[in-house]
């Protein structure tokens, strides 16, 4: 029997400064809806940015899919066979832009692509197996051969649950939640007693990291996600920084420590976000507890959650100290989709604590990618993946982080 974490966003149960009081709302009524917003004003979208999105919506297939295009002549010719036909991690990754750009299924500029997108994931989630954790039939894409086998599983639940609730009619909606479940069971399913899920592809910590933060993300929204299996990835990501040094290990980032860093430390700050809504119950419950067994299962709740938030502080002064280090910042040394996901991951922690440092690298990677932008208004990268369509989506993401969402009780929680 999996255990299930139900996340909460109980506004009423929020102190407008500090940590959530819940102590002094337990036994109120409260909304119980979760809401996101940005963690800071979002800045109007750039020019560079609508360019980036009138390319990559030009570039969607009829049946709703992305494929991976024109790819770096860097790379030559070995993805000609799987190269034009619609895959699921590009599909979500390029949906995802355009929802970050303010756009849904139902609703803004390209709600149709969204929705198209949305329908496509769906039908190849439908078609899969139940047991593995693959939920794509489609093998030996560039994406899956650097980020790992599984980086489709991933995605999809991420951009799943995203567009979760925003569906434009019930039909749709019953027919995500579906979807999104099948995927959560999958993953849940194939879990590893560590944390992990595969270690396969080129830099597989990038995946990693964006299993974490779509369990997380599906929790937030409300979605049925195995406690344990969110606790197991946080403790993975934890256990890969290193307090002594101050640094984050290496394990499946091919020596780049851009991208450990980037991925575990995004790791941490997507479950700090869903802590800071289960922080909420677990104080209510500790204020008036029922036994002596959940007194103690919500004192080790909380002490979890504090474990993990101290270790993100150390961890994200330590990526804020390594900014200024243009070996640090290139990667691999030059553009990659790999290194767009690592800034992103990095953008999507830092604009939650905002400030100087949230403010001074939004200037700075704004500025690097508005200057390699391509005339057509795409992305390409230089080394592993080299994609136009992933690398035009991970850029516009980049790029539109000050949008990320975050829960209205994690943001509330750091005023």
């Amino acid at each position: 029997m999996r255990r299930w974490l139900p996340i909460v966003c109980s506004l009423a149960a929020m102190s407008a400064v500090g940590r959530p009081a819940a102590v002094a709302a337990a036994g109120k009524s409260a909304s119980t809806t979760t809401r996101w917003a940005p963690a800071v004003q979002p800045k109007p979208l750039s020019e560079h940015v609508k360019r980036g999105l009138e390319w990559l919506v030009s570039h969607q297939h009829k049946g709703g899919g992305w494929s991976q295009g024109e790819e770096s002549s860097y790379m030559g010719n070995a993805m000609d066979k799987v190269r034009d036909i619609p895959n699921v991690a590009e599909t979500c990754i390029a949906a995802l832009a355009l929802i970050r750009a303010g756009s849904t299924p139902r609703a803004g500029e390209y709600a149709r692509n969204v929705l198209s997108a949305a329908s496509f994931v769906c039908g190849e989630v439908e078609r899969a197996d139940e047991q593995s954790l693959y939920v794509t039939s489609l093998r030996g894409t560039r994406v899956q051969m650097k980020l790992g086998p599984y980086i489709d599983t991933f995605l999809a639940s991420l951009l799943l649950a995203e567009v979760k609730g925003q569906m434009p009619d019930p039909k749709s909606e019953k027919r995500v939640a579906a979807a999104l479940e099948k995927v959560l069971d999958k993953i849940d399913r194939n879990q590893r007693e560590d944390g992990t899920w595969d270690k396969q592809g080129w830099a597989p910590v990038l995946s990693q990291s964006m299993a974490s933060k779509a369990i997380n993300r599906a929790a937030q929204k409300g979605a049925r996600v195995s406690d344990r299996v969110r606790v197991r990835a946080e403790g993975y990501a934890r256990r890969q920084f290193d307090k002594r040094s101050g640094k984050f290990r290496g394990e499946g980032s091919p020596g780049v420590e851009l991208y450990s860093s980037a991925g575990n430390l995004g790791a941490m700050q997507e479950s700090d976000n869903t802590n800071v809504q289960q922080e909420v119950q677990a104080r209510a419950v500790l204020a008036r507890p029922r036994s002596d067994k959940e007194r103690k299962q919500a004192q080790a709740t909380l002490q979890r959650i504090e474990g993990n938030r101290k270790d993100l502080q150390q961890a994200q002064g330590n990526v804020i100290g390594r900014l200024e280090d243009k070996r640090f910042v290139s990667g691999f040394g030059s553009n990659g989709g790999e290194e767009f996901l690592s800034y992103m991951s990095i953008g999507e922690s830092l604009v939650v604590k905002g400030g100087p440092a949230w403010e001074k690298w939004d200037k700075s990677i704004t500025q690097n990618l508005n200057r390699i932008q391509n005339n057509d208004g795409s992305w390409t990268g230089h080394h592993c993946i080299t994609g136009r369509t992933f690398c035009s989506a991970a850029a516009l993401l980049v790029l539109t982080v000050d949008r990320a969402p975050v829960p209205v009780a994690a943001k509330m929680g750091r005023r």
